[in-house]
């Protein structure tokens, strides 16, 4: 289940949370009062333990809920969908609770929680993080603090061990702080970089000016300068505490007996005496309008305002208002069929006491950004004087009460969801909340609604998109440094660890689906997973718009797709939403597309995708509208710093005349016609192109029957085209720069082609390899080498990127401009030592390790496991691929990972593209 109280795509990280990419890991968000009861000493004490049913539309399982007597909070929470656990310790402080000038304090210890504790140093934590195989990592928010872990079931005890460990041992040296700050300040300079965060740091100051929440929970470079780890030290102390904390572990585990581990682990530990909290009282904002220049291909107009924070009483309310302002059959969008922008939204950022709402519309760059701004004033201004539909208050409110019902689909969304609750809402629960929704009136809405869409205390903003010049290309790779290699030396973990994942167990292999290929040649994969009563139907078209769209037509694979949401022959777009809502079903169509229902529902759902898949109405209105709105939006792309850094790396790899350079441009878009979307339609979409992946709580018989039913009769026409790209040479050493003033810092890519396709059985070599050098998170090599060692980077990471006919590697990082040639020799240096020399034995284990925890990790959510089965389709793979790969890592040895990296990479085969500010060679 994703979490909808998160900020537009455009503005990620800008909702107060300062997320910390130290690896790659989803993430959600939190604050207290588990209402359990206090447990005794004795594990075998029953009474201590409140036994909760899970509402039956999730599943039968049995929620345990204890405080330990030091007062940790614990809520356990069994889901059966993968072998696989997650824990999330939520520190209930945040930035709010920073001392006086010192506003990234909480984000800073955040990191220094990654930098060892006694009894269990920096390298020791990153060995045991790369081993368990999944993802660990933390964020920061004004209120909480979280850290989050998933891994194998079984490895539940080292998850827990580590975060007691951290609870109360924490180092916090001056050197490790030295260290870290060069990282936290870069990743201030990655932040920093983006308009939109700009954007929203300046809007929260103004939405809560006078509060601790006016300053954003990243923190700042003159912050964090004169920050010393005594005061972090101090920070540390007053709140890092079993009894300020909530500890969350949903998954595959016995949650009487992980109670009982929790206890051994967290029980010595000893509560502490907790500051007093500041109190956060909000004021309305005056009215006033901030103009930001961006790189973006488009123009953002947005209004804001002040909305309740989650704990208020009308939290649900301000919740239902949001989601009808976000309505496809709402007005807001409205003007985007009218044609009046390009896009529209409206997003709900909620922190614990407080909150702000935005709309915001897109146009086009170089357009009239005065007059879209007046179309939502009028909207929003009409919506305050005469309210919302009464329909569409009733249809949120059963979409958000029928969304719960999909929480236990992953195990990490179910964690989050739960310590969302308890953290940031005060709640006893996620069920809490249906009450609430259930309470909301069309009255009380549109109360809401006339007090809170205020002209006297809206902030408007002009997001304006403005050149930064065109890309810059030279020969060679410049900036020839020396660079010592590092002594390496073994980790050795605690005995308690060693004693956990020492042992390297044989793979066992995954159930294959059921597999069913339809007489029109669909083919369709069911994978029945019976832990919550919803299913989801997830499909593709196979297509390569470069081969398939027509000469002069460059455009029009994404026009067609856009008019999928026009509605289809039976009913029109407003029409076919509101059969949506009635269901409710989650609905998307086009070249990819799915469907998420609830199990009694999804007949009903997959009857409507169908509708709306084969029988769009692509009505010749809306086609001008989009028509020309995409021609709009590409002009300004074609000259955004984004696209021309992802157009330089693709120059940089394939000829000239390769079919990916093919460019949709205004002119291209314009000159479609209505009726070659009809036939670039009826082509395109075929259903022996097609795969459908159904997982959830279903039968395959069943599944079957529906899907023949509704897409049984679907032709193809004309012959099956061919859809894979020609083979391509291997690239030449290059260097391109993309200047965009917008940014503080550099992206950096180092990339080559590689002259193996994806059959090829030394792939699962390269990916045990790359594991060691820059796909292992704190452990990897690059880690290592351009962060920890040298501070060069805030985050760095190496990459393989495979498809039918073609694949490429690339080394990707984010620095100063004056480290960029630094880093780049360092990451050079760091790749040809794996040619050179033969990955260590302890390198080794831990990569397979990690790589074989990891194979049921990938498939510990519904969405996981049906995007797995539609890539292994796409890439044209067997579906027990996983288990072949699994074979492979455990058989390797470190002599095969040295010949496959001095077999297929190339050290003086990178193209070098950098984005950014002029850099420092």
């Amino acid at each position: 289940m994703q979490n909808k109280h998160k900020a537009p795509s455009f503005l990620y990280l800008l909702t107060g949370a300062a997320l910390c990419s130290l690896t790659a890991l989803s993430t959600a968000q939190a604050q207290t009062d588990a209402t359990a009861v206090a447990s005794q000493a004795q594990v075998s004490s029953v009474p201590e333990i409140e036994m909760t049913p899970i509402p039956p539309a999730l599943n039968s399982a049995q929620v345990v809920r204890a405080t330990l007597p030091n007062g940790l909070k614990v809520v356990i929470i069994p889901d059966r969908l993968a072998p696989v656990v997650t824990t999330q310790v939520n520190y209930l402080v945040g930035s709010a609770e920073a001392p006086e000038g010192f506003p990234g304090t909480a984000h800073a210890l955040e990191h220094m929680m990654f930098r060892g504790s006694k009894g269990l140093d920096k390298d020791q934590l990153a060995a045991i993080g790369t081993q368990l195989g999944g993802g660990y990592n933390a964020f920061t928010t004004e209120d909480v603090t979280r850290y989050f872990y998933t891994a194998p079931a079984r490895d539940l005890p080292v998850l827990l061990r580590i975060e007691a460990l951290r609870m109360r041992g924490l180092t916090l040296s001056d050197k490790d702080w030295e260290k870290e700050r060069g990282a936290i300040e870069q990743e201030v300079s990655r932040d920093l970089s983006s308009p939109a965060y700009r954007y929203m740091e300046q809007l929260q100051s103004l939405v809560f000016s006078g509060t601790p929440y006016a300053h954003d929970a990243l923190g700042t470079r003159p912050s964090f300068d004169k920050t010393n780890a005594a005061l972090l030290r101090k920070f540390y102390d007053q709140w890092y505490a079993p009894n300020n904390a909530v500890l969350i572990i949903a998954g595959d585990v016995n949650p009487v007996t992980a109670l009982e581990q929790v206890r051994d682990i967290f029980g010595p530990l000893e509560k502490r005496t907790l500051p007093e909290r500041q109190k956060i009282t909000p004021k309305q904002p005056s009215a006033q309008t901030l103009t930001f220049p961006t790189d973006y291909p488009v123009g953002l107009a947005t209004l804001a305002f002040p909305m309740p924070g989650r704990t208020a009483q009308d939290f649900a309310t301000a919740d239902i208002l949001s989601d009808v302002l976000s309505s496809q059959r709402g007005a807001l969008y409205d003007l985007v069929p009218q044609g009046k922008a390009l896009e529209t939204g409206f997003e709900y950022s909620p922190k614990k006491y407080g909150g702000f709402g935005i709309a915001l519309a897109a146009f086009p760059k170089g357009g009239d950004s005065a007059k879209i701004l007046a179309e939502l004033r009028n909207v929003l201004n009409n919506i305050q004087k005469n309210g919302v539909p009464a329909e569409l208050v009733e249809a949120a409110k059963k979409r958000e009460i029928a969304q719960l019902q999909f929480a236990a689909n992953s195990v990490e969304g179910l964690a989050g969801i739960w310590s969302d609750a308890l953290t940031f809402n005060d709640q006893d629960s996620p069920w809490a909340a249906v009450k609430a929704y259930q309470d909301v009136t069309p009255e009380a809405v549109n109360k809401l609604a006339a007090s809170l869409l205020n002209s006297a205390h809206t902030v408007a903003a002009i997001l304006t998109p403005e050149s930064s010049g065109k890309a810059v290309s030279e020969k060679g790779f410049g900036g020839a440094e020396s660079f010592a290699s590092p002594p390496d030396k073994p980790v050795k973990l605690p005995d308690w660890a060693e004693q956990a994942l020492s042992a390297l167990e044989a793979p066992v292999d995954e159930p294959a689906p059921s597999v069913k290929i339809l007489s029109n040649g669909l083919k369709l994969i069911v994978w029945p997973a019976h832990v919550s009563h919803t299913v989801q139907l997830s499909g593709m078209v196979e297509h390569t718009p470069s081969l398939q769209q027509p000469k002069g037509k460059e455009g029009i694979s994404a026009v067609t797709n856009a008019l999928f949401s026009f509605g289809t022959m039976q009913h029109d777009r407003l029409a076919f939403q509101k059969a949506l809502d009635d269901v409710p079903a989650w609905e998307d169509a086009g070249s990819s597309f799915y469907v998420q229902t609830q199990t009694r529902d999804f007949e009903k759902g997959v009857a409507l995708l169908a509708e709306n898949e084969l029988h769009p109405a692509f009505p010749e209105k809306a086609f001008r509208i989009i028509q020309a709105q995409t021609a709009q939006t590409q002009a300004g792309v074609l000259l955004s710093p984004g696209y021309l850094f992802s157009r330089a790396i693709k120059k940089a790899l394939v000829p000239h005349d390769d079919p990916t350079l093919r460019e949709a441009t205004p002119a291209s878009i314009m000159s479609i016609t209505h009726e070659d979307v009809l036939s670039y339609y009826q082509h395109a979409w075929r259903p022996d192109l097609t795969t459908i992946v159904i997982t959830g709580d279903i039968t395959p018989e069943k599944a079957r029957e529906v899907v023949e039913r509704e897409f049984g009769a679907w032709k193809n026409v004309g012959p099956r085209p061919d859809l894979d790209l020609p083979a391509i040479p291997l690239n030449k050493s290059s260097r391109a720069t993309v200047p965009d003033k917008s940014n503080l810092q550099d992206e950096v890519i180092l990339a080559q082609t590689l002259g193996l396709q994806v059959r090829n059985p030394d792939r699962y070599m390269l990916s045990l390899g790359n594991q060691v050098l820059g796909d292992g998170g704190f452990s990897s090599l690059l880690y290592k080498e351009l962060r920890v060692k040298t501070g060069y980077v805030y985050s760095v990471g190496s990459h393989f990127s495979w498809g039918r006919t073609r694949a490429n590697y690339s080394i990707n990082y984010g620095s100063d401009p004056d480290k960029v040639g630094k880093a780049a020799n360092l990451a050079l240096k760091s790749l040809q030592n794996m040619q050179t020399y033969p990955v260590t034995a302890e390198e080794l284990a831990l990569a397979k390790a990690s790589l074989l925890r990891s194979i049921p990790l990938q498939r510990a959510s519904l969405s996981d496991i049906a995007d797995e089965y539609l890539s292994l389709e796409e890439l044209g793979l067997p579906l027990d691929t996983g288990n072949r790969a699994a074979r492979a890592y455990y058989k390797a040895t470190a002599a095969d990972v040295q010949k496959a990296f001095k077999k297929w990479l190339r050290v003086d085969g990178m193209a070098e593209v950098v984005k950014g500010p002029q850099p420092t060679w």
